[in-house]
């Protein structure tokens, strides 16, 4: 049976800025939803409150061991004022997944799927109308117990915050410059790099920071032993096309399991178009573009869809792809996904999941 879900609405609400305006991740919506842990209740008291702060006991584990994950997914608005999710159920699937590897208690998937629903009802004027323009959700978990002992915690707050973005990028569609880090490893097999969690995250700043000062939008990271074999972007699975097939680093343990690289996976396959998963070297990846094969190289994830790479600097070897244009392929994934989120196409995958008023 689902537990009595509590619901305070705000008596404040919030000015919402211009959808121009928008900063991803800068503003937030009025409501959250909150849910506790612990051993002799399991998870309990469901409530949608007033979005505000989070008071903690400062020994909370969660700020000395790290002991947290997350999930990234979008509400969106079809031109017919419906609000859309997409595939929902394999985010909260995936954050089990994380929860598993963090030794975090498992939520019922369907429940919280449920909760996030009405919360996105009472939000529901969050959800921009503007094409281009939708609602981030972010799921996460944390630790709180208040103790420094070296253990999982006995307790725990699960939250969903809500905020209106535009793209992630501010070159949008346009290809970005990606530079291949060598020096910094961001996840070895049998580590935390297939869970969503904090650490994975900041442990790769320094790698950002080095590739932003060069005027790179983003990290290529290699494997943690060779520093050879490639592995994903800082924030995107990655995938090249390279004489006519499609190649993307197969799931090894250390690499995140994206949904849209599912998505995409499953395009290219109803399309006929040939894709594989496999172990592929940066070195297998320079010699087709010197043979002049390599046609074209983009990522994918829920925050920016499909991102088309136009520059890829490797030991110095700067990679023109495809002349700094979008590729035919990255445009007609990024536009069928998009339209199928947005409901702008009709949806023969069954991946969408509407939100009911």
């Amino acid at each position: 049976m689902k537990e009595q879900l509590t619901i305070i609405e705000s008596t404040n609400k919030k000015n919402r800025l211009a959808d121009d305006q928008l900063v991803f991740g800068k503003h937030f919506t009025d409501h959250m939803f909150v849910m506790d842990y612990s051993i002799d209740k399991g998870w309990h008291d469901p409530r949608i409150t007033p979005y505000e702060t989070i008071t903690l006991d400062p020994a909370a584990m969660i700020f000395h061991y790290g002991q947290t994950v997350f999930e990234g997914l979008k509400a969106y608005r079809t031109e017919d004022n419906r609000i859309l999710l997409f595939r929902p159920e394999k985010n909260f699937e995936r954050m089990n997944r994380s929860s598993e590897r963090l030794s975090i208690p498992s939520v019922d998937e369907k429940l919280v799927l449920h909760y996030l629903k009405e919360l996105l009802r009472i939000d529901q004027d969050w959800v921009p109308a503007t094409e281009g323009y939708s609602l981030y959700i972010r799921p996460f978990i944390i630790a709180t117990e208040p103790n420094l002992s070296l253990a999982p915690s006995s307790t725990y707050q699960f939250y969903i915050i809500l905020s209106p973005v535009g793209s992630y990028y501010s070159e949008g569609i346009h290809p970005v410059k990606i530079f291949v880090e060598e020096e910094y490893t961001r996840a070895v097999r049998g580590g935390t790099g297939t869970a969503k969690t904090a650490g994975n995250y900041s442990a790769a700043y320094i790698a950002q920071e080095k590739a932003t000062e060069k005027g790179y939008s983003q990290v290529l990271w290699l494997d943690g032993i060779e520093k050879k074999y490639i592995e994903e972007v800082g924030s995107m699975n990655v995938f090249f096309k390279i004489n006519g097939e499609v190649v993307t680093p197969q799931l090894n343990g250390s690499i995140l399991e994206g949904i849209t690289r599912l998505s995409i996976i499953e395009l290219l396959k109803d399309w006929q178009i040939p894709v594989v998963e496999k172990r592929i070297s940066m070195d297998e990846i320079f010699q087709a573009y010197e043979k002049g094969e390599l046609e074209e190289v983009f990522g994918t994830g829920t925050a920016a869809v499909v991102s088309p790479v136009g520059e890829l600097t490797w030991n110095d070897c700067h990679m023109t792809i495809n002349d700094k244009q979008t590729g035919n392929l990255s445009k007609k994934l990024y536009e069928t996904l998009t339209r199928i989120q947005t409901g702008k196409d009709d949806d023969p995958y069954s991946w969408t999941v509407e939100v009911d008023k």
